[in-house]
């Protein structure tokens, strides 16, 4: 049996369904799945209604509010009709009732994701767009994306190599925001969480840096060529870009996206890998 005020967490496998324990076997809690929401309503159902089949989870606070202002808060709802996906679902009404303060850290999650993705992207395509006009060669074959760079590279003092590096610094910049986007402080959360979150974000800065270091040594040894010379950057590139079938251009895409990949990747990885360790 949950405590009365429990917030509750089934997997739905894609997301996390979420209610209020009453602690008598009932729970409160925005009905029905995401495919079907428009009849869905905050009603009260069995613990096994709620589960369908599913292992229920308690989601943890570091702090909340007492368990009669949570069950207040729930009641005072029972019967609301106002389902929204993306600003009240059933994990912002669970997390409403514990703490007063509407979220969903399923919705931050995915919201993150899909800025950092869609941003890189963006970012990624602008800075092609750059090499492509930039140089004194314009154009995207293989003169005009070394001049391109070349250009790119020069407005820092460097050369072609300098040019990747700094045309990657927007898509980092995004993959770090988006990593610290979806690790958030949030003041409600357990301090195991919180620190785990918190490492995550540091992290994301050295992901960008020790990305930006291993695309430029992926240049410098896939190709034929080896070394940062013009003839090695190009047979670098080219032979980066033809993992993916592509040429030159493709290799520069990735190339450039590479930093922004890997602060969301080093930050995530930190942050899973400091859930583990704290929860042992």
């Amino acid at each position: 049996m949950h405590h009365p005020g429990t917030h509750l967490s089934v997997s739905r496998g894609l997301y996390d369904h979420h209610g209020i324990a009453l602690g008598d076997g009932r729970v409160i809690h925005y009905s029905g799945e995401v495919a079907r929401k428009r009849d869905a309503r905050i009603r009260i159902d069995s613990v096994d209604a709620f589960a369908a089949g599913d292992w229920v989870e308690v989601v943890s606070y570091g702090s909340c509010d007492a368990a009669h202002v949570v069950l207040a808060r729930a009641y005072s709802r029972l019967g609301e009709d106002g389902y929204a996906l993306f600003g009240n679902n059933c994990e912002h009404f669970a997390r409403w009732c514990k703490t007063g303060d509407a979220r969903s850290h399923q919705v931050e999650r995915a919201a993150g994701h899909a800025g950092g993705v869609g941003g890189t992207t963006v970012a990624t395509a602008g800075a092609i767009g750059l090499v492509s006009a930039g140089g004194a060669v314009a154009g995207l074959g293989g003169a005009g994306v070394m001049s391109g760079l070349a250009a790119a590279g020069a407005v820092v003092g460097g050369g072609a190599v300098a040019g990747l590096a700094t045309l990657a610094a927007a898509p980092a910049a995004i993959g770090i925001l988006a990593t610290r986007s979806i690790l958030a402080d949030d003041a409600a959360l357990p301090d195991d969480e919180r620190r785990a979150r918190t490492a995550g974000r540091a992290a994301t800065v050295a992901g960008a840096v020790a990305g930006t270091a291993g695309s430029i040594a992926a240049v410098s040894a896939a190709g034929s060529v080896a070394g940062l010379s013009a003839a090695g950057v190009t047979s670098g590139l080219a032979a980066i870009g033809g993992t993916v079938g592509g040429g030159m251009v493709a290799g520069a895409a990735m190339t450039i996206a590479a930093p922004a990949v890997a602060a969301l990747a080093v930050g995530a990885g930190i942050y899973t890998l400091g859930k583990w360790l704290l929860d042992d």
